[in-house]
């Protein structure tokens, strides 16, 4: 299975680049790394982002500036394998042991599709998805089309195969408790100056 980064976004809520801000000590995309790193996957960093070499290798968009899904058809159009797992960059309370388990589960149901629920909202930007979507991401792109969740359904409903889809609470409370980062907080974002500063004044610590 090959890992990927996605760092490709604007940061415009942020008002400054995302990737290289520091929590607890180091740059958010060295925490999502490090996590990849932990399970044994080489990752590399998807988005046209040159200035993260120093990081990991980094995979340009083919679609400029259209999104994550850009992210996710740039890294399924240069991987060798079936199934590739992406993470957010964004995310440095996420359990590195969880991502195992996201990558486990869909090497043994080989969906085309393997994406977690938290409180009903699905999380397609930490998630495995299979090579064989790539046309119909590529065809959705090339027409206009950059909602994640929306071209993935469409596309499992196209080749009709059911996606993997589950809820986290399921699961992580059977699997991965305890925690020292409650389930709910799990997929929190750092979108805003306001979210980061939250986040450190809450004393969270990165799971990797």
């Amino acid at each position: 299975m090959n890992a990927f980064v996605l760092a490709g976004g604007a940061s415009s809520r942020m008002g400054r680049d995302k990737a290289i801000l520091e929590f607890q000590g180091k740059p958010l995309i060295q925490h999502a790394l490090d996590k990849l790193h932990s399970l044994g996957l080489p990752p590399r960093i998807v988005g046209s982002r040159p200035d993260l070499t120093c990081f990991a290798p980094v995979v340009p968009d083919n679609f400029p500036q259209t999104g994550p899904l850009s992210g996710i058809e740039a890294a399924l159009t240069i991987s060798n394998t079936e199934q590739n797992l992406f993470l957010a960059v964004d995310l440095p309370l996420l359990p590195a042991s969880f991502l195992g388990w996201l990558a486990d589960r869909a090497d043994l149901t080989d969906a085309l599709a393997t994406v977690p629920l938290l409180q009903g909202h699905p999380q397609p930007l930490c998630a495995v998805y299979s090579r064989t979507l790539l046309p119909h991401i590529r065809s959705a792109l090339a027409s206009g089309q950059a909602k994640v969740m929306y071209v993935i359904e469409s596309a499992t409903d196209a080749l009709r195969v059911p996606i993997d889809i589950f809820h986290v609470e399921s699961v992580a409370s059977a699997l991965f408790w305890p925690q020292p980062v409650p389930i709910h907080r799990w997929f929190q974002n750092i979108n805003t100056p306001a979210d980061l500063q939250n986040l450190m004044l809450e004393h969270f610590v990165s799971i990797e």
